[in-house]
Order: structure tokens, then C-alpha cells, then sequence
């Protein structure tokens, strides 16, 4: 039996160059992920491909919000957010331990984004869009309330609140959890393959995609009945490989959104707020354990999209917004921790600037068959996802007479029903701490645990009692058990597939990472019967990021953290 594990690489690679597969699906973030369960939950023969890790772009560097967008109302984009606030209360459901409510206060300024009457109007609105609980509805605070409920805003030019519920979620454990149970479907889904080209029937119809594996330096050709584009800022470099007409003049616009993150310490909030910069945009500020996110910034990007960076001036643009609205703070570049830089693969429109670009998907289908997805969020993917496996299963019922089942993505639990709601998730991050604590480890280790891996924190934990035997550090012995769970059952092939998008510890636990870096690496290769020389590329691919998420800091303190 194959596991969804790159121990089975070779033989998923043998297995695909033997199949025509009815769907082929280029790009593993969240768009893909999604039409991958979509299509293998209706029965249709799937092949999913992603020329880096899944999630490696931006389905790992996002605001890691599932939220309806309440800015949208201000833009009149209500289908937007009626489609992506009711998706909210979906993946709640679903995931719940990774998908958690979070209270959202929205700080109403003198000459702000949003008055009193508006915003009230527009929460409302808000919640009934979304088919908000009661209980979760929103609150409206006048200015004294909204200064207890949060003391660190800025008083001058305050003038009251809104309390509303978002939910907070980890977007590339979304994504892994999303492909595992279309793997579990039946789909084929496999990092560190590259579409190059596509090959094309006498009628001149793509039938299949000529793959580079950059894992085993091979090249293979796998043919399918229906080819989709969904490689997020990579889709016009996709679309440019096919050798017929787009049928379209639109084209992406890049924009990048910087975050960064800071102690918890600085910046004690008591909830996540979204509040107006001084240039009229808004920025999150999401406590997240020991430490504060901050972001996000929006600006047209034009270099590769492989290599986004958060620059010097965009650490100023934030921390310049954080400080102007929380002024005792005073936060600078030396409290920050970590940063990571994503884009925003929109639909260019003609004026526009990168705030103002429409956050709606759109599907492309050149001349030869190309389906390509773009534009959407992190809290549409499904419904994107429908319409295109729609498409799909009327290509395949027109073409080969194939009936495909009712899309159900609605009812497909990421935890395997493991959770009826979110206090059995508390319930079981309670019993996961006190087990913990008979081994030093903090609550929040738990907490830590149960968001990234759900119930299979019951594997980890076997694991680690196994292996902490051997490891005087619990730590280290910890993240060797979390490494074997994500090696055996979530396609872990690289240092940077575990630390980066399987347990964000670059980003949100940065300063735990560089005891773990050395043992993770040379266990990692051991697996795969690679040797030492490879488990020390893996180091120095990982430290090259691992500094890059600091590289504006001065140069002293950069200094330090990276020894």
C-alpha cells in the first residue's frame, strides 16, 4: 500500500508514467489543493504536481486568516464576502482545531476608514452575509469600552469599536491537510515536479504535461484528458508554456504583502485588531502564542515570484503603522523576530492600484484546453475549486460520457472527524498538556501540537515516548517525533518542508530553531539512505532562509541571531 510519504516517491513516479489520468492539476497551494479533493471526492481520476513543496508560495505567507473580508463591503464586492463569510463557519466545522475563532476589534478613528453608523451598518450586514451565530455577532463599543478593551490604542483620535469574530488558521497546514484527504481519495499528489511543456493531441488539444522531477533529475511525460492552471504568481508563466492562443488579454498583477513578527511581550494585545494606517489602508496586529504578527503591506511586485523579501522599507512602512496606532509600544526594527514576504496573484485592471485590485478568481481556457484559476483568497478556495472541477466533470461527461458524482467538499472533515466542535479540541489540548508537562514541556507546547497536526498529535506523542529515551533534550527528541509523523504521512522531503510550511517554526518560533537544524537534517537523510553531504545542503538551503527573514535587521543584531 503506497503512503502519502517520498519513501513511495519512486514508486508514484513509475505509477503516473503508467496511467492517463482524466485531470492533471499544476500547482500544489491552496487553489490546487482544492480542486484535488473537489475532483477525487467526485470521482475523477486526479493527478496533482508542484514544482516546489506545497504551500511553498503563497499559500504559506499569507495573512493565515479564514475571514470573509469586511473591506470588500466597502468596495460593494458583497457576493465576495457573502460567499467567503459563509465558507468561514465551513472549515470551522471541518477543521476545528485549526480553524479558530478569534475576536476582532475594529478601532473607529476620527477621519478613519469606517464611521460609527457605517461600520455598524456594515458588521451587521457582515454577519448576516456570513451567517454568523448569535453569540459571535458583533458588538459595537463606544470610545471608553473600546479603551478597556483594549488599553494600548490610541486615545487621541479614538472615537469607539467594533468587536466582531474572524478565525485564525496556519494557511499551509490548510493546504497539507486539504491534499492528504484528496491522497486519501484516491488523488496523486507529489512535490518537487515541474510541469515544463505540454504535449497536444491532432486536433491540436492539450492531452498531458512533460514533468521534471527536482528531486531525481528525470524527466517524464503523463497524459490526461484535462490539464488546469492553478500555480497562484506562477499561472502566466504556466499559460506562456502553452504553444496555443490564451483566448484572453488579462494578465496578473503581483502585489506583495510583507509580515513581521514580534514578541508578545512588546506588544500585549488582548485580541486581534484591524486598524487604519496613517496612508488610508488597514493592518492586522494577531497575537499568536509568544508572539504578534504584523502586516500586511500591498505593493505591485514585478522580480521573480520565487524570490519575495520583505526589504528595509517595508519593515518601516509597518512598524511606522504599528507605532502611529499603538504609540506606548514604540516597537523597532530590533524587536522583530521574523518576516516573511507573499504575493497576491490578481487580475491586472487598467488604474488600479494594488489595493484596489478586485480579490475575485477568474478561469482562463486558452485555445489547446488550458484551464487556468486565478485571483481568489485563502477563505474561497473551495468554492473556487468547484467551479473549476465543474468545468472538469462537464469536459469529461461531454467527451467521454462519464457521469461524476455531486461535489461534497462541504461535508469532508479535515481531522477525520476527530473533533465535534471546538471545545472537544480543548478538551483534548488539556489532556495533551498534562501529559506534556510530565516531561517539562509548557501548555502552550500542547497548544502548539493540536493546531499543526490535529489528532494525530496521539502518533507524535507515541513517538516521542519512543524516542525521548535516546534524547537527553526533549526538545530536539519532540521535533524528531513531529519529523518521523510529517516524513511518513505529509510528503516531507526537505529541512524546509518540516520547519517552514509543516510547523511554521521559522516564522512564529524562530529562536527554538537552530538546536533543532543539525539532528533534523542528518535523521532526515538517514531515512532516505542519502548521505551526510545532502543533510548539510538541506542546513544551508534552510539557514539561507532562515537569515533572509531578518536580513533588514542592523547589522550587529542580525549577527547575533543567526550565530
Amino acid at each position: 500500500m503506497h503512503t502519502f510519504s517520498v519513501a513511495q516517491r519512486a514508486e508514484w513516479l513509475h505509477l503516473i508514467a503508467e496511467q492517463t489520468f482524466e485531470l492533471i492539476i499544476i500547482g500544489g497551494g491552496i487553489t490546487g489543493a482544492g480542486i484535488a479533493l473537489d475532483a477525487a471526492a467526485r470521482g475523477i481520476k486526479t493527478l496533482l504536481v508542484e514544482k516546489g513543496d506545497f504551500a511553498g508560495g503563497t499559500s504559506s505567507r499569507s495573512t493565515k486568516l479564514i475571514h470573509g473580508g469586511l473591506r470588500y463591503l466597502k468596495q460593494m464586492e458583497v457576493g465576495l464576502v457573502m460567499e467567503t463569510g459563509r465558507e468561514r463557519e465551513v472549515l470551522h466545522r471541518n477543521a476545528p482545531h485549526l480553524v479558530v475563532p478569534e475576536k476582532m476589534l475594529l478601532p473607529l478613528v476620527k477621519n478613519g476608514t469606517y464611521g460609527t453608523l457605517a461600520t455598524s451598518f456594515g458588521l451587521w450586514v457582515y454577519d448576516k452575509l456570513a451567517g454568523v451565530k448569535e453569540d459571535e455577532q458583533r458588538i459595537m463599543l463606544d470610545k471608553a469600552q473600546t479603551e478597556q478593551q483594549e488599553p494600548l490604542l490610541r486615545t487621541d483620535i479614538l472615537e469607539g469599536g467594533g468587536l466582531y469574530i474572524e478565525y485564525r488558521t496556519d494557511d499551509a497546514r490548510l493546504t497539507i491537510e486539504v491534499i492528504k484527504q484528496a491522497v486519501a481519495r484516491g488523488a496523486i499528489c507529489l512535490n518537487y515536479l515541474q510541469a515544463d511543456g505540454f504535449t497536444y493531441n491532432k486536433q491540436g488539444k492539450i492531452n498531458g504535461v512533460v514533468l521534471n522531477d527536482r528531486l531525481g533529475n528525470q524527466s517524464l511525460t503523463v497524459h490526461a484528458d484535462v490539464v488546469v492552471n492553478a500555480a497562484g504568481p506562477w499561472v502566466d508563466e504556466v499559460r506562456a508554456k502553452d504553444l496555443t492562443k490564451p483566448n484572453t488579454n488579462k494578465h496578473l498583477h503581483l502585489t506583495k504583502g510583507v509580515h513581521i513578527v514580534v514578541p508578545y511581550y512588546r506588544i500585549p494585545l488582548r485580541q486581534s485588531v484591524y486598524f487604519d494606517v496613517p496612508d488610508g489602508r488597514m493592518m492586522f496586529a494577531i497575537p499568536r502564542g509568544h508572539v504578534v504578527y504584523l502586516g500586511t503591506t500591498d505593493t505591485s511586485y514585478y522580480d521573480s515570484p520565487d524570490t519575495p523579501r520583505a526589504t528595509q522599507e517595508d519593515v518601516d512602512y509597518i512598524l511606522s503603522s504599528v507605532n502611529n496606532m499603538f504609540p506606548t509600544v514604540q516597537l523597532s526594527v530590533k524587536d522583530v523576530l521574523s518576516s516573511w514576504a507573499g504575493l497576491r496573484p490578481l487580475i491586472h485592471e487598467e488604474g488600479k492600484s494594488p489595493s484596489e485590485l478586485s480579490r475575485k478568481d477568474e478561469i482562463f481556457v486558452s485555445e489547446g484546453g488550458l484551464i487556468s484559476i486565478a485571483g481568489g483568497k485563502l477563505t474561497g478556495y473551495r468554492k473556487m475549486a468547484a467551479r473549476v472541477c465543474d468545468r472538469v466533470a462537464k469536459w469529461l461527461h461531454v467527451h467521454r460520457g462519464k457521469q461524476t458524482l455531486p461535489a461534497a467538499t462541504d461535508q469532508i472533515s479535515l481531522c477525520n472527524n476527530a473533533f465535534s466542535g471546538r471545545e472537544a479540541v480543548e478538551n483534548y489540548t488539556a489532556q495533551v498538556a498534562t501529559r506534556l508537562a510530565q516531561d517539562g514541556l509548557e501548555k502552550s507546547y500542547a497548544q502548539f501540537l493540536v493546531f499543526n497536526f490535529g489528532a494525530a498529535t496521539e502518533t507524535i506523542l507515541a513517538t516521542f515516548d519512543r524516542i525521548k529515551l535516546q534524547h537527553p533534550n526533549v526538545q530536539v527528541a519532540m521535533a524528531l517525533a513531529e519529523l518521523d509523523y510529517c516524513y511518513r504521512h505529509e510528503m516531507v522531503a526537505t529541512l524546509s518542508d518540516f520547519l517552514i510550511r509543516r510547523t511554521g517554526r521559522l516564522y512564529f518560533h524562530r529562536r527554538t530553531v537552530e538546536p533543532l537544524v543539525r539532528p533534523l537534517a542528518l535523521q532526515l537523510a538517514a531515512w532516505q539512505n542519502l548521505p551526510t553531504t545532502v543533510a548539510e545542503m538541506w542546513e544551508a538551503d534552510f539557514l539561507k532562509t532562515y537569515q533572509a527573514a531578518v536580513e533588514f535587521l542592523p547589522a550587529e543584531t542580525h549577527a547575533v541571531m543567526v550565530a
